[in-house]
């Protein structure tokens, strides 16, 4: 289970995108939800960290926001007033 888990976030897919290998999708986002609740992620993080004598917790955020390609218009209000 904890395969699938990481498979799906690794390759940033859809919990029903999982291979059918890992089990159903729903049991695995349910495992995930309830295993994040009670920080098991963060306690494995943490003991990873300590492995390699870290001190402290480093966050990496990969999101990122697609802009429509009208967005840089958006400043100009309609009536031709620029913001």
């Amino acid at each position: 289970m904890l395969s699938g888990i990481i498979f799906i976030n690794r390759n940033g897919l859809r919990w029903r995108d999982a291979p059918t290998a890992y089990g159903p999708h729903k049991t695995l986002y349910n495992r995930w939800k309830r295993w994040s609740e009670k920080g098991i992620f963060a306690q494995m993080m943490a003991g990873l960290a300590a492995e390699h004598g870290e001190t402290k917790t480093v966050m990496i955020d990969a999101t990122y926001l697609k802009a429509h390609r009208t967005a840089t218009s958006l400043s100009v209000k309609k009536g031709g007033v620029d913001a």
